[in-house]
C-alpha cells in the first residue's frame, strides 16, 4: 500500500459551501451514548430525517398516499468531530447523482454555525412503485425538479 495515494487518503470534513440546502435537527437526550456523545447510528437517522423531511416539505414526496416511495439501498458515514445533546445540529444536503429511478444524496452534519462538518456521508434512494415495490421507469416531475435544485 502506498501512503498518501488518492485511494488510501482519509476523507476530510467538507465546508458549508459544498451543500445546497439546510435542515435543522434537534438532538435528543437518548442520542448520547455511554461515552457522552451522539452515537454513530443516530447519524443515519439524521440522514433519513433530513432527506425525507426536505422532500416532503418541498411537496416532492407524499409518504402517505403517493404512488412513488424511496427505499434506501446504500448509506455511508465518515466522522470527524463529536456532537452531543443538547447541541443543535444542521444537516447540509446536496444531490450528487440523479439516475432513472435512483438518487445519491450527500449529507453533512454540522454543529450549528460550524464552518466544517462533524460528519459526512451519502444516502442512496431507489424510487419504487408503492404497490409493486419495483423501480419506477422515471422519477416524477415534481421530485426531479426539487432534486435538480440540490445538484
Amino acid at each position: 500500500m502506498t501512503h498518501g495515494s488518492a485511494a488510501t487518503e482519509r476523507p476530510q470534513p467538507l465546508p458549508r459551501s459544498h451543500y445546497r440546502a439546510w435542515v435543522p435537527i434537534g438532538t435528543r437526550w437518548a442520542d448520547n451514548d455511554i461515552y457522552g456523545h451522539v452515537n454513530n447510528v443516530v447519524y443515519y437517522s439524521w440522514f433519513d430525517t433530513a432527506v425525507n423531511g426536505y422532500l416532503i416539505g418541498r411537496g416532492a414526496l407524499d409518504i402517505h398516499v403517493g404512488d412513488v416511495i424511496g427505499l434506501v439501498v446504500e448509506t455511508q458515514c465518515h466522522y470527524f468531530a463529536s456532537l452531543a445533546f443538547p447541541q443543535p445540529v444542521e444537516a447540509g444536503l446536496r444531490v450528487a447523482h440523479i439516475g432513472r429511478s435512483s438518487v445519491r444524496y450527500e449529507v453533512g452534519i454540522f454543529a450549528t454555525g460550524a464552518d466544517t462538518c462533524a460528519a459526512r456521508g451519502h444516502f442512496v434512494h431507489v424510487y419504487v412503485d408503492r404497490a409493486s415495490r419495483r423501480p419506477v421507469p422515471a422519477l416524477p416531475a415534481a421530485l426531479r425538479r426539487v432534486l435538480e435544485e440540490l445538484q
